[in-house]
């Protein structure tokens, strides 16, 4: 089983629980002569790649730095156009970092259940109270909705009845936190089945 990581937001909106499970942001950095052998265009304010994959560089990855110069949006952060710079074979040869894409909320939606994309899944269940309970897996994984609903259990029986707790105030509970890991470590060993 793979499950990335698993975050607990409290009804006002505030993270009061994470834990990420190995998962290492992998950036991705490589030297480029003219012309380019990637295809980059922007999407949602963000230089991506469009087309061509090489080295661990995929399509939908985000150009983060150019010659070791960070890249926000389109704009380099000594000025210059990202775009334009890489456009001049006088700037080659040409350092260039790229990884993955970081999701983002979409505005004035009722929630989410599921999202998928080609390397995660992120599943998620919203409790009567509003609290919600996030998984982010593997897309292939199985029963992740049974493993949200034993978290809650856990979540009611080792944090809500813990007298030093208190409401939409981060989650700092050992009980907790152990239970969790033999359930993931549980999961790894003989399935989701077995929960």
């Amino acid at each position: 089983m793979v499950i990335y990581g698993i975050y607990i937001v409290s009804k006002s909106g505030g993270l009061i629980f994470n834990y990420d499970n190995n998962v290492p942001k992998i950036e991705t950095e490589k030297k480029f002569s003219y012309p380019l052998d990637i295809k980059l265009q922007i999407e949602n304010k963000k230089i991506i790649v469009e087309f061509g994959q090489r080295d661990g560089i995929h399509v939908g990855h985000v150009l983060y730095a150019v010659n070791g110069v960070p890249v926000t949006g389109r704009q380099m952060d000594d000025g210059q156009d990202a775009l334009e710079f890489l456009d001049k074979k006088e700037n080659y040869p040409v350092t260039l970092k790229f990884g993955p894409s970081q999701l983002s909320p979409e505005p004035k939606t009722s929630g989410i259940e599921v999202l998928e994309a080609d390397t995660f899944r992120l599943n998620c269940f919203q409790t009567l109270t509003g609290v919600k309970i996030m998984i982010v897996s593997d897309p292939h994984q199985t029963g992740v909705e049974i493993l949200l609903k034993r978290i809650y259990e856990i979540y009611a029986d080792f944090a809500l009845k813990n007298p030093f707790y208190s409401l939409e105030m981060p989650i700092r509970c050992e009980l907790f936190d152990s239970n969790l890991k033999n359930i993931l470590e549980q999961i790894e060993k003989s399935g989701i089945a077995n929960i």
